[in-house]
């Protein structure tokens, strides 16, 4: 998760067990505006069998993606739109499961409109060998033949307060939503900032496919992150749901102030 810096350095914000492994999390928003309800990103979803799970380790002790929809008094059925960042299937297992009798996969948010980008769909259907794994044929061509795809070409406002910013380094076309919020921006962070731990810009993981790309684009957004007092929503951070991006005396770019949607009213 932090390519090549030292475990010495990235263990201090993101410990290791005893397999070396860290734990992860798999947040997903829920946007409520007007008519629409939409969801940013569904997890890795529950099509996995025991082998997968222990490989990767996977729980859902805390809370499933229905839990926390049905705590918010809400129902998968109710979703208007899914925006997937990316469609690694930790960002897009949720989208499809097993029909009743474990037959074929249908759609878990079968009235949803689902977006993503046109290259980065491409992408997906034609792998290169390094990103290959992270790409699942359950998770994406049940997606393509439902006909509740769209796709769109570079950044775009989607909706209003919804604008998608679009970024190459982790993989081609992953897009984030940045959202306005209580007068505030807030950037879901994906697989750009996946931590807390990640904002020097050197902390680029192992799986990005343009580890420099990753860095460039780090580098032009954090200043303006500090100018526009942007927020940042962590999908990945299983201890910190939200901060703030500062500089240290040394001018380097460090994580600031931290914590969830819900104190900002």
């Amino acid at each position: 998760m932090f390519g090549v810096v030292p475990k010495a350095l990235w263990s201090r914000t993101n410990p290791a067990d005893d397999k070396n492994r860290i734990d992860m999390a798999m947040r997903c928003m829920l946007i409520e505006d007007g008519g629409r309800l939409i969801l940013v990103d569904n997890g890795i979803g529950h099509k996995y069998d025991a082998k997968f799970q222990k490989i990767y380790g996977v729980n859902h002790q805390h809370s499933t993606l229905d839990q926390s929809l049905h705590a918010l008094g809400f129902d998968r059925s109710e979703i208007t739109d899914v925006i997937l960042t990316h469609l690694h299937f930790d960002h897009v297992g949720g989208s499809t499961e097993w029909d009743s009798i474990k037959e074929r996969y249908v759609l878990a948010f079968p009235q949803a409109i689902h977006w993503v980008q046109k290259n980065h769909l491409q992408w997906a259907l034609n792998p290169n060998p390094r990103e290959k794994a992270s790409f699942f044929h359950e998770n994406i061509q049940p997606l393509v033949e439902s006909g509740n795809l769209r796709m769109l070409d570079g950044e775009t406002e989607l909706f209003p307060h919804i604008e998608l910013k679009v970024f190459n380094g982790h993989t081609e076309g992953q897009q984030l939503p940045l959202i306005g919020y209580k007068g505030r921006k807030i950037l879901f962070a994906g697989d750009v900032f996946p931590t807390y731990g990640h904002i020097p810009i050197p902390y680029v993981m192992g799986y990005d496919v343009r580890p420099l790309v990753t860095m460039d684009e780090r580098a032009k957004l954090l200043p303006w992150l500090i100018e526009q007092e942007v927020i940042l929503f962590y999908e990945h951070d299983p201890y910190h749901e939200c901060g703030t991006i500062t500089q240290n005396s040394r001018g380097k770019y460090v994580s600031g102030e931290t914590f969830s949607l819900a104190e900002l009213g």
